[in-house]
């Protein structure tokens, strides 16, 4: 659950940017700092940036990276993952799987509270599941519980969930199972609760305000049972266009921001920046891809796919839009990971390869223009979202290969929550140039199952493969790490073959930093897994806004 969402920007593990007023301070005048100033200290605020305005703050509702960042603060899980990539205690102090692998129990502290004070317990556990799983519900997250026969309280601080079948990536959905509050929810639909907007969660940060199209606000758990986060408050702006996030970083408007390449290869080597500014860049977990609507006619058909796929130079792609800050996508999977099947190579870049392609799909190339078995010129239109500089880059070099073969390939730029609650969600579209922020684990039923398709699901493609059914419901039944990979790797053989997306580029997660902030750590996580532990030392800090 939350394993896989939507990303405004792709694929940056560190889901936290800055923002608020320019009272953070002219860099300038930063106070020299001695060793006693450099030791953990609370207090403060960390602004932070986002293209996307979040939609919702109640977890199962949640598809999108903007509204994701707010819930992960404000709301806790079983467990959570750790800098080096593996489960770690959270909720749960400790868990057992049973030999046969068809029983969890976990052990859930006894210290926490939700933010309203009320003391979280089994109760409320079994209840976020029942809500998540209730009919009226429309959650993509769904499929990660389908397998479960019965989730049941043992006593108030020990859950039981027992499978119907062995479910390989059962952890990863209890890492991602944020824990609603029972009294606050019980017998209303979460579709109609108040929490959607107002979230109360146990997490480290708590809701205090979200000015739409501006700001949300979050303020320190002074009860969190980890304990208080050292930054009191943390500030979500929403910017959603590039070039003024990175001037308001240069004002000191926001401490944190994901740059656009250029302006983290080109635009950064000046003395402010040395002297200011933190970079952070390494492979994220996610990709770039253009999605076909497959219930449109033209594109049933795998060849016409899988032609504008051979028409597109996605080496130019890298260099020309990442300024080589990223590597070309071959298929759905992080090159390095256990399951990545290096055998697959990228499609390769072949116009005439794609043109014979069309031909042998019924299209005539007849004065430089791409007729469609109706006599039709071929044109359709790229939509992707506001605020994404790669994106509209991409989609115009695109444009550019495909007007060489003579296919006319229209971009078109819509506001992110439009673009996802009009467009996507609804499945207007002819081709979407989106990305996904993924998790560990390999599984990717909700995104690739034929079941998958209703809106608020993740197969908005629509896309269908009896083959690729069998082997994503086998893939999750399946716990030896070599049979395992064997599956994945015929997954993504088959999605080479059909290409229901063409797999574009993996970027790299990009990050420009206030240096003020100290603790961050870069790990095999990125950079924001101890988030609870950055500071600001005391003569930097700014004041939190007023309650």
């Amino acid at each position: 659950m939350h394993r896989i969402l939507f990303s405004a920007v792709v694929a940056t593990v560190v889901t936290l940017s800055g923002c608020g007023s320019c009272q953070n301070g002219a860099q300038s005048s930063r106070p020299e700092l001695s060793e006693s100033d450099l030791q953990p200290v609370q207090g403060g605020r960390l602004i932070d940036s986002g293209i996307g305005e979040p939609s919702v703050f109640l977890p199962p509702l949640v598809t999108d990276s903007a509204s994701s960042t707010i819930t992960s603060l404000v709301y806790s899980s079983l467990l959570r993952i750790g800098k080096d990539l593996d489960y770690e205690p959270d909720l749960a102090e400790s868990w057992e799987v049973s030999e046969d692998g068809l029983q969890l129990t976990f052990h859930l502290r006894k210290d926490v509270k939700f933010h309203d004070g009320r003391p979280l317990t089994a109760d409320d556990v079994v209840f976020t599941y029942e809500a998540l799983m209730d009919p009226e519900t429309p959650s993509p997250y769904k499929p990660d519980f389908m397998d479960v026969e019965k989730f049941e309280k043992v006593d108030d601080y020990t859950v039981r969930i027992t499978y119907r079948e062995a479910f390989a990536p059962a952890l990863g959905s209890y890492a991602g199972l944020r824990i609603l509050p029972k009294h606050l929810l019980e017998g209303t639909k979460l579709t109609e609760s108040d929490l959607r907007f107002n979230p109360v969660g146990s997490g480290p940060y708590k809701f205090v305000e979200w000015r739409k199209g501006d700001r949300v606000i979050l303020r320190a758990n002074e009860d969190f049972y980890r304990g208080e986060p050292k930054i009191t408050e943390y500030v979500l702006r929403v910017i959603p266009d590039q070039a003024t996030t990175f001037l308001e970083l240069k004002a000191g408007g926001i401490d944190q921001m994901t740059p656009t390449p250029v302006q983290y290869d080109r635009q950064t080597d000046t003395k402010f920046f040395k002297d200011n500014i933190n970079k952070f860049d390494y492979l994220g977990f996610g990709y770039t891809y253009l999605g076909f609507n497959n219930l449109d006619p033209r594109f049933k058909d795998k060849r016409v796919r899988k032609a504008i796929s051979m028409a597109i130079n996605r080496d130019e792609l890298v260099s020309g839009v990442l300024l080589g800050l990223g590597e070309p996508a071959n298929g759905p999977y992080k090159p390095g990971a256990w399951y990545y099947d290096e055998n697959i190579k990228p499609t390769p870049f072949d116009p005439e390869g794609a043109r014979k392609l069309l031909e042998e799909a019924g299209y005539t190339y007849k004065d430089g223009v791409m007729l469609q078995p109706d006599g039709k010129p071929f044109s359709f239109t790229i939509l992707t979202n506001q605020g994404n500089e790669s994106r509209r880059k991409t989609a115009e070099i695109i444009q550019r290969r495909l007007a060489e073969l003579g296919v006319q390939a229209a971009p078109r730029i819509i506001e992110w929550s439009a673009f996802i609650n009009d467009f996507v969600d609804k499945k207007n579209f002819d081709t979407v140039l989106l990305g996904w922020n993924l998790d560990l684990d390999p599984d990717q039923y909700t995104i690739w199952h034929s079941s998958q398709t209703d809106p608020k699901q993740y197969n908005f493609v629509s896309y269908t493969n009896p083959e690729l059914d069998k082997l994503l419901v086998e893939g999750r039944k399946t716990f030896d790490q070599e049979e395992r990979r064997a599956i994945y790797n015929r997954v993504q053989e088959i999605l080479a073959e059909d290409e229901p997306y063409a797999f574009l580029y993996v970027p790299y997660s990009l990050v420009l930093l206030n240096n003020r902030v100290h603790g961050v750590e870069v790990a095999a996580a990125g950079i924001g897994w101890n988030f609870e532990e950055w500071f600001i030392p005391k003569p930097l800090q700014n004041t939190p806004s007023a309650k």
